[in-house]
């Protein structure tokens, strides 16, 4: 939307440590996908890890309170922002990220709390991850709103409800394809 950006952050908690043959098969798949979010049209930018080789860190490293007694003091997330809602879905459900969610319930736990939380933000501001972790909260506990939302029940940045443009989302995977080849066919080669 112009004059603004869209973020989105989510999280979620591995069957075992990261280091863990269960989670090899994200692991592997992980650079992939930040290498097809770079290359998909509407990306705009990620947060980085503190001490990881990659963008800086959007600010300290905060989790929403469903990492408490997990187990895990580090959890997967991310922190990421589009140029909108069909750039965002285009490289979410297509391609080297659609192939890593397919295998997703092999690495991940089942959870009782939103995947992912979208929000608007004026172009040009960059969200942090305690921004992240508030919203997911927040839309786990009073549901979909202008301020906290979800691919199913998203606004524009007015706060007015929006209805998705399908065929625009089609459009921006299909031009994403190209660029995605070679990353797809790898991962299509790795453990699930």
């Amino acid at each position: 939307m112009r004059g603004h950006h869209l973020a989105i952050y989510n999280f979620g908690l591995h069957v075992d440590d990261y280091e863990s043959p269960r989670v090899e098969g994200f692991r592997l798949r992980e650079p992939l996908n930040f290498e097809a979010a770079n290359r998909a049209e509407g990306f705009v930018g990620r947060s980085g890890y503190d001490d990881v080789p990659g963008p800086e860190s959007w600010g300290p490293k905060v989790y929403p309170r469903f990492i408490e007694n997990s187990g895990f003091a580090d959890a997967p997330s991310s922190l990421s922002l589009w140029t909108g809602i069909e750039a965002l879905m285009a490289f979410t459900y297509s391609g080297v990220h659609a192939d890593a969610l397919k295998h997703a319930r092999n690495w991940n736990q089942r959870q009782g709390w939103p995947p992912l939380v979208l929000w608007w933000v004026p172009e040009g501001a960059r969200p942090v991850w305690a921004d992240g972790a508030e919203r997911l909260e927040h839309l786990h506990d009073h549901g979909p709103a202008p301020r906290a939302f979800t691919f199913k029940a998203p606004f524009c940045p007015d706060g007015n409800p929006v209805a998705i443009d399908r065929d625009g989302v089609k459009a921006a995977a299909g031009r994403n394809a190209a660029g995605q080849e070679e990353l797809l066919a790898i991962a299509k080669t790795l453990k699930p």
